[in-house]
C-alpha cells in the first residue's frame, strides 16, 4: 500500500499515512493527533529500493 504524507492545519502536525487507493480516493485519512479531516497532502518523491547492487 502506498504511503501518504499529510499536514493537519488544526493542530500543525506533519505525519504520514499508509492507506489503500481506495481508502486514500474516499477521503479516510485523519489526523493521528487531533482526529481532524480536514488534512493537506504533502507532494514527496517516490524511492524504490532494492537488494540489488548497481
Amino acid at each position: 500500500m502506498p504511503t501518504y504524507d499529510y499536514h493537519c492545519p488544526k493542530c500543525k502536525k506533519k505525519f504520514s499515512l499508509i492507506l489503500s487507493i481506495k481508502d486514500h480516493d474516499a477521503g479516510k485519512a485523519k489526523c493521528p493527533k487531533c482526529g481532524g479531516k480536514k488534512l493537506e497532502q504533502q507532494i514527496t518523491l517516490f524511492q524504490a529500493k532494492t537488494s540489488r547492487k548497481s
